[in-house]
């Protein structure tokens, strides 16, 4: 098992340094992505073999690594739960990598050199080797947001990215050198024998927070995701959102569920409530307001980010209170949601990309009418959707039910300070679940519905058959974790015991999902049948009530007079936009959360100049984050410049002191 997991590590090195030479040959990008896909259902068939047959007790060591050891790979039920997401993601983004039209060369070296990275990180069984992965995932995925570097808007969202992402590496590099310190070793299991308390524990907390959460797209830190998204190729956007931010959950769950040790109190999980939280407002918020397909899609993103940090939050406060079951219950939740929104978050960008080549624009105002050029695409973006906004029997539906579950359970913690803040999320939640339904019928509305708004989309064409088969595949997949939940939770029970430290049962019975210690239980089988049964109802009673044919007619104009002869596809004001249909929304809420604003400019009476409307919003990340970090990097670059100016006694002298206060610094570790 880990010697197949090594063979495809290095299946993709070598395709990335292939398509090196290769990359002008026209046949190049068919090789890359193909080996990909070939990997990515290795990488599934792996992890499956994993959680069914158990995880091999031995790593595996490799006959080459670092100057003071070998690398060494292993798997158990949480990096094999993860490897899964990550299979079935990678085979999607590169079945739609080979049907789509070839990209620059350029983009085709980092793509395996992506998956190579995940996966290493998900391998790893030492530090080094996990932000060995890390780095190269971080990396790569830079090097194709920044592909398109013609465009300025793609410049800064590249360097934007990066920004974060050496954030990130330089959080997770103390936080595991504090565990290593406190451990006298790299190694996972020695870290486990030694759990950090007291001050060290925080630090290792509020770093894993900042550099997991930099990289996952967690709130204050989620500044890149709605830039570098867009710049991305589709299939990358895909795979970023789908598995690169769970990755980065699967860090953040490695250092704080299993690192760690079970023996953290119960506030462990209250930083990581309110993150979560608030990411799963604000990205939810956003997406409504956003007019570009794929950077809703991003916000959404940071949505279900903020939905699996509260399950983790949740299962670290429930497993420091003892509440096992309970503990099982939010893990489940975190596990289940993550595995869900990778598919059909992956989904949802393949279709975007579709959309993109077929219909040349993300812009919403640009699209529309698209269910009728292109049904496939539409059917298979009207699963994504639905997943995305929670209806039943879809997977989305599941893990968030289980996920409000464990919230409504959190008053049997004894704190009441704890029980006050897990309402307060609870409500929060339930909100950021009804603003991702409303972004999902405002994205699937305006794009395949109603007529077309330009002359390219009114000309759109049906995707290549390898690229619907590309949506068709993570379409079913969706459509089949949410009606089996139970049985997808109960492969993922190898994964729940490490996260809550002990053998605790998977809230599951069969295909049904179980609330825990509650009575409470949700049948997606019975449930679509229901569904179905009311359905056909209805078709017959509508069948019944008017027996005549159906017929077309023209379309009703919405009160404005007929378009002009110029005009054949009609008037684009005719038809709701996306502006308007936000405009409540960003009335009530982007005032205090986004800082939105509008501004009209009407012509006075007489005056044969047009109206104009402006409106928009800024993220708090911006003045919060953003803005105070490029102040302190001006002012240390100012202070940087005065060193040019020193003298050669100056500068020896500064060297001087930096290597004394080194060698003071190693000395006080040593007897430490």
């Amino acid at each position: 098992m880990l010697t197949a997991l090594a063979l495809c590590l290095g299946v993709l090195v070598l395709l990335g340094a292939v398509a090196v030479p290769l990359g002008r040959h026209r046949q190049a990008g068919r090789v890359v992505h193909g080996g990909c896909l070939i990997v990515a259902v290795g990488f599934v068939a792996i992890a499956l073999a994993a959680l069914v047959l158990g995880a091999p007790p031995e790593g595996l060591t490799l006959p080459f690594g670092p100057p003071w050891a070998a690398i060494r790979l292993g798997l158990d039920g949480l990096s094999a739960w993860f490897l899964l997401l990550l299979g079935v993601t990678g085979a999607c983004a590169s079945l739609s990598a080979l049907g789509h039209p070839a990209g620059p060369p350029r983009t085709l070296p980092p793509f395996p050199l992506f998956l190579a990275g995940m996966a290493l990180t998900l391998a790893a069984t030492d530090a080094f080797v996990l932000l060995l992965g890390f780095e190269l995932m971080s990396l790569a995925s830079w090097a194709l947001v920044a592909a398109d570097h013609e465009k300025a808007e793609n410049r800064a969202a590249a360097r934007l990215y990066l920004m974060f992402a050496v954030l990130a590496g330089g959080c997770l590099v103390p936080a595991f050198g504090l565990l290593a310190g406190n451990a006298g070793a790299i190694g996972f299991e020695a870290m486990r024998a030694a759990p950090p308390e007291g001050w060290l524990a925080a630090a290792v907390l509020a770093l894993a927070l900042a550099g997991a959460g930099a990289k996952a797209g967690l709130v204050p830190f989620h500044a890149w995701l709605p830039l570098a998204h867009p710049a991305a190729p589709s299939h990358v956007s895909a795979l970023m959102s789908g598995a690169m931010t769970k990755v980065a959950i699967y860090v953040l769950a490695r250092l704080l569920l299993d690192l760690c040790g079970p023996a953290q109190p119960s506030w462990w999980g209250i930083p990581l409530l309110v993150l979560g939280a608030g990411s799963a407002l604000l990205g939810a918020l956003r997406a409504n307001l956003e007019d570009d397909a794929k950077t809703l899609l991003a916000c959404s993103t940071i949505e279900n980010i903020g939905f699996i940090v509260l399950g983790l939050g949740l299962a670290l406060a429930f497993r420091g209170a003892d509440l096992g079951p309970l503990a099982a219950l939010a893990a489940g939740a975190a596990l289940l949601h993550a595995l869900n929104h990778g598919v059909f978050k992956t989904l949802l960008f393949l279709v975007a990309g579709a959309v993109l080549h077929s219909a040349g624009s993300r812009r919403l105002d640009r699209l529309g009418g698209l269910i009728h050029a292109m049904p496939v695409t539409a059917a298979c973006a009207l699963v994504g959707a639905a997943a995305a906004a929670s209806l039943p029997p879809l997977s989305g539906f599941a893990s968030e039910w289980l996920l409000l579950q464990s919230l409504l359970a959190g008053w049997k913690v004894g704190d009441i300070g704890f029980q006050v803040l897990a309402a307060a999320a609870a409500a929060l939640a339930a909100m950021a679940a009804a603003l991702a339904a409303a972004a999902m019928l405002r994205l699937y509305g305006l794009v395949f519905l109603g007529r077309p708004r330009s002359p390219r989309g009114a000309g759109a064409h049906e995707v290549s058959a390898i690229e619907r088969a590309s949506l068709l595949l993570p379409a079913a997949l969706t459509l089949l974790f949410g009606l089996f939940p139970g049985m997808l939770l109960g492969l993922a029970a190898p994964a729940l015991l490490v996260l809550t430290g002990g053998a605790a049962e998977a809230p599951a019975r069969g295909a049904w999902l179980t609330a825990g210690e509650a009575a409470g239980s949700y049948a997606p089988l019975a449930v679509a049948l229901l569904l179905a049964l009311a359905l056909i109802g209805v078709a017959l009673l509508v069948r019944r009530r008017s027996p005549n044919a159906t017929q077309r007619g023209p379309v009703w104009n919405c009160g404005f007079i007929d378009p002009p002869a110029h005009l054949p596809f009609g008037d684009p004001l005719s038809q709701p936009g996306a502006g308007g249909i936000a405009q409540p929304l960003r009335r009530m809420l982007g005032d205090h959360l986004l800082r939105a604003h509008e501004s009209v400019d009407m012509p006075r009476p007489g005056e044969t100049r047009a109206g104009h409307y402006a409106a928009g919003f800024e993220d708090p990340s911006g003045p919060l984050l953003l803005a105070p970090v490029a102040g302190l990097r001006d002012r240390v670059a100012a202070r940087a410049e005065r060193l040019r100016d020193l003298t050669i006694r100056q500068c020896l002298s500064l060297s001087f002191a930096a290597l004394v206060g080194l060698l003071a610094l190693l000395a006080w570790l040593e007897t430490h």
